[in-house]
């Protein structure tokens, strides 16, 4: 193949004249160690073509290859995943994407590939990674996983990288495992299979597969790599619990079998330890469950139509009754900001609208009612694709939009939720004040009876709500001051919550990029044994993600460029 030529002059357009760089450091287009077009040209013709050379997304909204229909289409369906999910590079968190070719800037600005992965390989197969892999060590260029491009922390792009493009890996199979841990029916999917795709395969199977509560969220990479909370966490545990079995493509192109009787340190470490660290997933098994009724339930409260005092003590009520709704096998997903009040949905497995009226929000029905308030309560009694499809979608794209927002994040342990309520109440009350939605997910954690042990950060297990909190980023405002908001959240939001919550820590996928401490806050005790486990499997550190296990071994610079630090784990 030649490479396109649109993509070899944006290539050249950002780097030519770069002097070449020491082999301490990843190559960058323009360095005189970077690969020629000719050799590109050879790596595509030994995967049979499925080499892409990337032209950004937003190339329509700038000169000159400006389109003002292709445009404006882009630019109003900036905020849908399935905008970005088709794209072998574009990415859903605007930092990290660096406004490189943002379609939001002006058509004069010129259009460069930045922080955007220079190539991607579509892989269809095993031997597409290994040839990846082979080519990224010979050439030293930098390599990373993708998917759907879903990841608040810029962890599946890069300056210069070689994107190692799971999407196509699309198989579905399901069947019975039996070992020691767990005996029944279970469900394979390729590394690029999608949150939407598994829940409606498995609905037509009369099955249910514990995945994401947004439906375009890939379930075999980051996601329950990292942990992976889910609307069934309550009955079922995290993601990273369903796991039964990985085929993984290591550092040194070998393809193994991770599981609870087969390189179990593995299995272990990418059981929640986190995605794109410890070696390239190209399948995965999880249990599955035989489908059943679930009831379900949502409200929105809205401040403007109750008084101030009302409206905080009905949320003070909320909180301190989600330990019965949790006990009574509820598992709840809520919205808090300064205006509003909403849980949606409440999800209760193998159950009834009655026992979700009569008995898991009882209690705070008739706390609404004490308090002056009619409870605008619905319920429902669905299956689980049809309740996922009523709270989370409309499927696929799903009720939630990308590309908008800032995150940190913090988890909650139930002990603090219980004993110091009033205390926790007031510093919510706090953040929405002063214009953080919190999005809690409460559930349940704990590990499901007879599960192996993984690598999920033990504070998971005495957590009672994941709290992101969430800032607006604004696309047509200045870079610095989306940057100012993004300082706050790191040196004013998240240390709020983080004196409440001492000991606990976050989930690494839905927290501040900039978080301090990541170590601990991230891992927890187990990061010493991740560590040492990457080492094994990965002695050259050739897997880097943002604050990940390995990941002080390299320094990224403003401009993408990766260097090997003094100082290495």
């Amino acid at each position: 193949m030649k490479i396109p030529l649109t993509s070899s002059l944006i290539v050249l357009a950002i780097s030519s004249g770069v002097a070449a760089k020491p082999e301490q450091c990843r190559c960058l287009p323009g360095d005189a160690c970077w690969p020629s077009t000719a050799t590109w040209s050879t790596l595509n013709s030994t995967i049979g073509g499925k080499l892409v050379a990337t032209v950004p997304i937003g190339s329509p909204c700038h000169d000159p290859t400006y389109n003002a229909t292709t445009c404006k289409v882009l630019q109003d369906q900036w905020t849908n995943p399935l905008t970005h999910i088709p794209s072998s590079h574009s990415i859903m968190q605007s930092y990290f994407a660096n406004q490189s070719c943002d379609p939001f800037t002006d058509r004069i600005v010129p259009c460069k590939l930045g922080n955007y992965a220079a190539f991607s390989v579509k892989v269809t197969d095993s031997g597409d990674i290994v040839a990846a892999l082979n080519f990224a060590k010979e050439h030293n260029v930098r390599v990373l996983v993708r998917n759907t491009g879903h990841d608040f922390l810029g962890r599946s792009t890069g300056a210069g990288a070689l994107a190692i493009w799971t999407q196509s890996l699309k198989n579905i199979s399901f069947g019975q495992w039996s070992d020691k841990y767990y005996k029944g029916p279970s469900v394979t999917v390729g590394a690029g299979v999608i949150g939407y795709e598994v829940l409606e395969a498995a609905n037509a199977q009369g099955m249910t597969v514990v995945s994401g509560e947004c439906p375009t969220v890939g379930l075999a990479g980051g996601f329950t790599q990292a942990g992976g909370h889910s609307v069934l966490s309550t009955q079922f545990g995290l993601a990273a619990d369903q796991t039964l079995s990985f085929q993984v493509v290591t550092a040194n192109g070998k393809l193994v079998t991770a599981s609870a009787t087969q390189n179990t340190d593995l299995y272990w470490a990418l059981s929640g330890g986190g995605g794109g660290t410890y070696g390239v997933v190209v399948s995965m098994t999880v249990r599955a469950y035989k489908s059943t009724q679930v009831g379900g339930a949502a409200m929105q409260l809205l401040a403007s139509s109750i008084t101030p005092e009302k409206f905080a003590a009905a949320t003070a009520k909320f909180h301190e009754l989600m330990p019965a709704m949790i006990d009574a096998g509820a598992m709840v997903v809520f919205l808090q900001s300064s205006q509003y009040l909403v849980f949606k949905p409440v999800t209760v497995w193998n159950s009834t609208a009655a026992y979700v009226k009569d008995v898991v929000m009882a209690p705070f029905s008739k706390a609404l009612v004490d308090l002056g308030i009619t409870p605008p309560i619905a319920y429902s009694e669905l299956s689980y694709r049809d309740h996922y499809d009523r709270y989370m979608g409309p499927l696929p794209r799903g009720g939630y939009e990308v590309t908008r927002y800032q995150f940190g994040g913090r988890l909650i342990p139930r002990a603090v939720l219980e004993n110091n309520t009033a205390e926790l109440v007031k510093v919510y009350a706090d953040l929405a004040a002063n214009g953080v939605l919190l999005a809690g997910s409460s559930a349940n954690y704990k590990k499901p009876s007879g599960a192996p042990d993984n690598a999920v950060i033990p504070a998971w297990r005495k957590t009672i709500t994941q709290l992101q909190m969430i800032t607006n980023w604004d696309s047509t405002a200045p870079w610095a001051d989306m940057e100012a908001a993004q300082a706050r959240l790191t040196n004013e939001f998240v240390p709020k919550i983080e004196a409440i919550t001492p000991g606990s820590g976050s989930y690494m996928n839905e927290a501040d990029f900039r978080q301090p401490n990541w170590q601990s806050t991230f891992f927890g005790s187990n990061f010493n044994r991740l560590s040492a486990i990457k080492k094994k499997y990965d002695p050259e550190n050739m897997f880097y993600i943002l604050k990940g296990v390995g990941s002080d071994a390299w320094t990224v610079s403003r401009d993408g460029r990766m260097c090997r630090t003094v100082r290495g784990n």
